[in-house]
């Protein structure tokens, strides 16, 4: 049995699951999310526990099994939590500006880059005197957050020597030592 599959997901007040053939639909105070699964996987919900099964012990089956379980638990949480990334711009004349669903970026280039976000993503951004500017989305939905987080990330990633570029609040850089160091 997977490990991870075969643990119920237990639903928090005001969320509610809908199982219809292979189609799921999560609600919950902060929004709705749906996903289509394996037809092969089956997805049960009573009494606020929600139950994934696989039918046979086919190393596919066991994958789908774990994986499907791991995404709808992200997904119930999502509603009624919500998931928060932060990221900060870490560089000289390096900043950020939140205007509605846009994103200006200043971050050394010949231009401002304007990065457009999806509209189920809500982005805050601060510059503080003495801190590094910061952006922070919130999104109900984990895999949207996270794929919008890696696509502003790309536009300036951290370089090894002086850590300039864009990096998520608690990532850990390698630094290298520079051309001064060696000798």
């Amino acid at each position: 049995m997977s490990r991870i599959g075969k643990l119920p997901i237990t639903l928090p007040k005001g969320v509610d699951v809908s199982v219809n053939k292979n189609n799921i639909t999560v609600k919950g105070p902060k929004g709705e999310l749906k996903r289509t699964i394996d037809p092969e996987i089956t997805v049960a919900v009573d009494n606020g526990v929600v139950t994934v099964s696989r039918p046979t012990e086919q190393k596919r089956h066991k994958a789908l099994h774990g994986l499907y379980r791991s995404l709808l638990n992200n997904m119930v949480k999502g509603v009624s939590e919500g998931y928060k990334t932060e990221q900060e711009l870490v560089g000289v004349g390096y900043r950020a500006q939140a205007k509605g669903q846009q994103l200006e970026l200043t971050l050394g280039y010949s231009h401002n880059v304007i990065f457009e976000l999806p509209s189920e993503i809500k982005v805050t951004t601060t510059a503080e005197k003495g801190q590094n500017p910061k952006i922070i989305m919130e999104c109900s939905d984990n895999e949207l957050l996270g794929l919008v987080a890696a696509k502003i990330r790309s536009l300036r990633k951290p370089e090894p020597y002086k850590g300039k570029g864009i990096k998520f609040a608690d990532e850990v850089l390698r630094r290298k030592a520079g051309k001064a160091a060696g000798k």
